[in-house]
C-alpha cells in the first residue's frame, strides 16, 4: 500500500476514534492546578496535569494516549540526541467571553508541522490528525486554560527520533507528544533588537524554513552576545551578503514604512512562514492598508529611520503575538524609533487579534477552532 494511501486510512479512522471518545486517557490522581500562583507565572515553566503520547514504529503510527504529564525515560543512544531528528511546534488556546474554548488556526501549524517532517525526513503527520489530537488533549486540560485577560494555555506539540542506534540515518521509530502550559505576556515591555551581520540562522538549502530544534540551538550563541550589549534578541539578516533582513530573534519582523506594512517575503527556504504574521497581514489587507512582502534590505530600513519614515517596528509570533520594537542596533548606532502609544497600525491589530482570540469581535476569517 503506497503511503499516502496509509496515511488517509490512518486519518480517517483516528479522527472517527477521536470523534467517538475512544482515545485511552488516564486522568492524574492529583492535579496541580491548585497550586498555580496566577499572579507570578513565569512563561514556559508550569505545565498542565496530562500529556499526549503517539508513537511512530514498524513504519506506522500506534494509537494516541493521554496520560499524566511527567518524565520521558530515554536510553543513552536514542537517535534524537545525537543526530537532532527533533521538530515542534508553538499554538495557544483561549477562553473567550462567553465561556468557549477555542484554538487559534491550528490548521496552519499542522501544516507547517507537515512540512518540517517532511524536510527533516520524519514521518508526516496528517493535518486532520495533528488538529483533532490537539483539540482532544484541550478539551481534557479545559481547566488549565487562564480566565485572565491577555492570558491563554500555550500547546507544544513537538516529534523527535527514538531509535536506540548510532548510526548516522533518519530513525526508523518517532514519538510524537503534546503538552501545555498556562501563560501571560512573552514579553512586558518593548524589545531592543540588533541587526546580525556575521552569525546566520539559516542558509540557501538549509533548514532554515523547518521549525527544527537545531535552529533555535544555533542561535544561542549569537544571541548571547547581543544580550551581553543590552539587545533582547537578534536581526537576523541572509548567510549570504547579510544585507537583507530575514527575523528578528523567533519571530518574524515587520515595519510600517511611509504608511506601508513591509516584511520579509517567505518564498526563500530560509525563512519560517509565520502564523501571527499571516494573520497580521490579511488583517492589513481586510482594513485597506499597502502590504508589501518582498526582499527588505537593512539599507532601505537604516534609511528610513533616518528621515524619519520608518514609524513601526515589531515582531510578530505565537508566544508574544506583537512585540513592539523601541530600537534597532546597527552597528555602533542605535535607532530610536517612535513612542509606542503613537504606533497606530501595530497596537490596532494586537488588540483586533486579542478581540477575536477573546471572541470580542467576529471571527471573520474563521480563525478559531472551538471546542
Amino acid at each position: 500500500m503506497e503511503s499516502s494511501t496509509y496515511l488517509g486510512i490512518f486519518a480517517y479512522l483516528l479522527v472517527v476514534m477521536i470523534l467517538q471518545d475512544t482515545i485511552k486517557v488516564t486522568r492524574t490522581q492529583e492535579s496541580k492546578l491548585s497550586a498555580v500562583d496566577w499572579d507570578n507565572l513565569p512563561f514556559g515553566k508550569v505545565f498542565s496535569d496530562h500529556m499526549l503520547i503517539m508513537d511512530y514504529k514498524d513504519g506506522a503510527w500506534q494509537d494516541p494516549e493521554i496520560m499524566p504529564f511527567g518524565p520521558l525515560s530515554m536510553h543513552p543512544a536514542t537517535s534524537v540526541i545525537h543526530y537532532g531528528q527533533s521538530i515542534f511546534e508553538g499554538l495557544k488556546a483561549y477562553r473567550m467571553d462567553g465561556g468557549e474554548i477555542a484554538i487559534f488556526r491550528p490548521d496552519m501549524n499542522a501544516k507547517r508541522f507537515e512540512e518540517s517532517c517532511a524536510r527533516m525526513c520524519m514521518p508526516v503527520i496528517p493535518e486532520k490528525v495533528f488538529v483533532e489530537l490537539t483539540r482532544k488533549f484541550v478539551e481534557i486540560e479545559s481547566d488549565w486554560i487562564p480566565t485572565k485577560e491577555g492570558f491563554s494555555l500555550y500547546l507544544r506539540p513537538f516529534l523527535f527520533g527514538t531509535d536506540e542506534y548510532i548510526g548516522i540515518k533518519p530513525s526508523d521509530t518517532y514519538r510524537f507528544v503534546i503538552f501545555a502550559c498556562p501563560v501571560g505576556a512573552y514579553y512586558n515591555e518593548p524589545v531592543n533588537v540588533k541587526i546580525e551581520e556575521f552569525y546566520t540562522r539559516a542558509s540557501v538549502g538549509g533548514v532554515g524554513r523547518a521549525k527544527t530544534a537545531g535552529n533555535y540551538a544555533a542561535a544561542l550563541y549569537p544571541a548571547r552576545l547581543g544580550q551581553q550589549k543590552g539587545y533582547h534578541q537578534l536581526v537576523w539578516t541572509d548567510g549570504k551578503t547579510h544585507e537583507y533582513i530575514e527575523e528578528s530573534g523567533t519571530m518574524n519582523v515587520m515595519f510600517v514604512i511611509d504608511g506601508v506594512l513591509i516584511t520579509p517575503s517567505e518564498e526563500t527556504d530560509t525563512i519560517l512562514r509565520g502564523i501571527t504574521k499571516r494573520s497580521v497581514v490579511e488583517v492589513a489587507k481586510m482594513w485597506g492598508m499597502p502590504v508589501e512582502e518582498r526582499q527588505v534590505s537593512v539599507a532601505e530600513v537604516v534609511q528610513a529611520h533616518r528621515e524619519g519614515r520608518l514609524t513601526e517596528a515589531f515582531g510578530a509570533g505565537t508566544a508574544a503575538t506583537i512585540a513592539h520594537i523601541a530600537k534597532i542596533g546597527y552597528r555602533e548606532e542605535d535607532l530610536i524609533l517612535p513612542a509606542i502609544e503613537t504606533r497606530t497600525f501595530s497596537l490596532k491589530v494586537h488588540a483586533y487579534l486579542d478581540d477575536i482570540k477573546s471572541g470580542k469581535v467576529e471571527d471573520t476569517f474563521g480563525w478559531l477552532s472551538k471546542i
